[in-house]
């Protein structure tokens, strides 16, 4: 049999189970180890509406942390701003228009920040 197959996914006594290591989603092993895209040591915000029915969303890119860092970071500028979004690959998305905002908070952090994009 495929191995693949086999696996389970969700569990009534512990909810969604990740495919990678075989836990809890919320024990999962595996989130922490993924690898993070390189990084030039700029962090690049933006705004992008591709895909997206014509909503803006800003996007942050170039931040160099771990999956957990990066969620805790995600929540933070989240709520400063307002508004909702996520973090996916890396990448962060703030729903609405916050570069400025989100520039300035992040030079106050003193990290090398860039607007890109136009």
């Amino acid at each position: 049999m495929n191995r693949s197959k086999d696996r389970i996914v969700y569990s009534t006594g512990q909810g969604r189970i990740c495919p990678e290591c075989g836990n809890p989603s919320d024990r999962c092993t595996c989130k922490q180890t993924r690898a993070q895209p390189a990084s030039d040591g700029i962090v690049r915000v933006s705004r992008e509406t591709k895909g997206r029915k014509g909503k803006g969303v800003t996007l942050i890119q170039g931040l160099e942390m771990d999956a957990v860092s990066l969620a805790q970071m995600g929540k933070k500028l989240k709520a400063m701003c307002g508004s909702g979004g996520t973090v996916k690959e890396g990448i962060m998305e703030i729903q609405g228009d916050h570069r400025d905002r989100v520039v300035e908070y992040l030079k106050e952090l003193g990290l090398t920040v860039k607007k890109a994009g136009g």
